[in-house]
């Protein structure tokens, strides 16, 4: 499908993909069931119109079932999934209106990048001209003018992933699906194009919901993280949130590095093996786990150990990754991890195995979970 349509820089402009729109999502106690085997379990979220959500979680998760129910692909044991408030729990997938973009991208080879983009224009029976003008503003939304005529073979990875994002919005979906759509992708490319998906998103508006197991893919591009294990939602909130305040010691580890210590907490007072420590703001009482990210530990230079919420340890190794050092230490029998910045003045010390440092920690840097 060959087409040489020029419209003026205003014309693409105007005709970009609907930018700007977005539909509501609600999903209410959804349960699904393969056999005997229970996939979902009573799980509940509701997306805001051009809302980025992101599910994340390890093989087995139901993070792709969730996606697939959304689909229209997985039929629900019992639940409601909305659109705008409309049910379509029961519509079939090819009713419900969406775009999805799946790993492999699902391209066709013995189409030209045009006509792989026309494709859901021209099940929709539009008109020559209107599916024309829509596959360019498509491509000029995805960075891709002047590709229409291309081969998808002699296309590279981020190229091919582009034309998927292009042919999921050119028909202006409600909802656009995303299913693991980097894992392809080499790890310079895919962080390339974390960034490119973030800002197609928000150029287009349109409600968005994409599957990943990579923490910080979907740091980067979630408005919101729904953290999945055993087919239910275990938090959901902003990646910052996420990361800074975990529910428990599996989101923690989930989501980035982390320290985890056994401790019990007595009101804002800690007692760990390591000693005990200020906490402000502890939601959790008694037993639980103290959690502290490594780039949040400060190793000191002259404040002796014994001093508020610091500790010694043993220096382990010293592995230098660039822009930051991470210094593994002995306390005990726990291995601590401490990312120092190249902008720390501990990042220039000559920590030598076997030796004895300090260790700091600010009371409002702990977290104290119950499970």
């Amino acid at each position: 499908m060959t087409m040489n349509v020029k419209p003026s820089k205003q014309a693409v402009l105007s005709e970009r993909v609907d930018a700007k729109r977005g539909t509501a999502v609600s999903v209410r106690e959804l349960d699904v069931r393969y056999g005997s085997v229970q996939v979902l379990q009573d799980v509940s979220l509701n997306i805001s119109p051009g809302e980025m959500l992101v599910l994340l979680g390890a093989s087995g998760s139901g993070k792709t079932t969730l996606l697939m129910s959304l689909a229209g692909f997985t039929q629900p044991h019992s639940g409601e999934i909305l659109f705008d408030d409309q049910t379509v729990t029961k519509t079939p997938a090819y009713k419900r209106d969406i775009g999805i973009i799946f790993q492999n991208y699902a391209l066709f080879p013995h189409m030209d990048v045009a006509s792989n983009i026309a494709y859901p224009l021209r099940l929709r029976r539009l008109d020559r001209a209107t599916i024309e003008k829509k596959v360019l503003s498509a491509l000029d939304t995805v960075r891709l003018k002047g590709f229409g005529e291309r081969r998808v073979d002699q296309l590279s990875g981020g190229q091919r992933q582009r034309v998927a994002v292009a042919r999921a919005l050119v028909f202006s979906p409600r909802i656009l699906l995303l299913d693991e759509p980097l894992s392809a992708l080499d790890k310079n490319l895919r962080e390339e194009m974390q960034f490119e998906l973030r800002r197609i998103h928000n150029e287009t508006g349109a409600t968005t919901v994409s599957v990943t197991h990579d923490q910080r893919e979907a740091l980067t591009m979630a408005d919101r993280i729904a953290v999945m294990e055993g087919g239910q939602i275990v938090q959901i909130d902003t990646p910052k949130a996420l990361y800074q305040h975990p529910n428990s010691r599996f989101v923690a580890e989930f989501i980035g590095d982390s320290n985890i210590i056994k401790a019990n907490a007595r009101g804002n007072e800690i007692i760990t093996p390591l000693g005990r420590f200020a906490a402000s703001g502890v939601a959790h009482g008694g037993e639980g786990w103290m959690i502290v990210r490594p780039e949040k530990l400060r190793i000191k230079l002259t404040e002796p150990a014994g001093s508020a919420n610091t500790f010694s340890a043993t220096v382990e190794e010293t592995v230098y990754q660039g822009e930051s050092l991470m210094v593994k230490l002995g306390a005990g029998n726990h291995q601590i991890n401490v990312r120092v910045a190249a902008t720390d003045p501990a990042f220039n010390l000559d920590m030598r195995k076997g030796e004895r440092i300090a260790v700091s920690v600010d009371p409002s840097d702990i977290v104290v979970v119950a499970q």
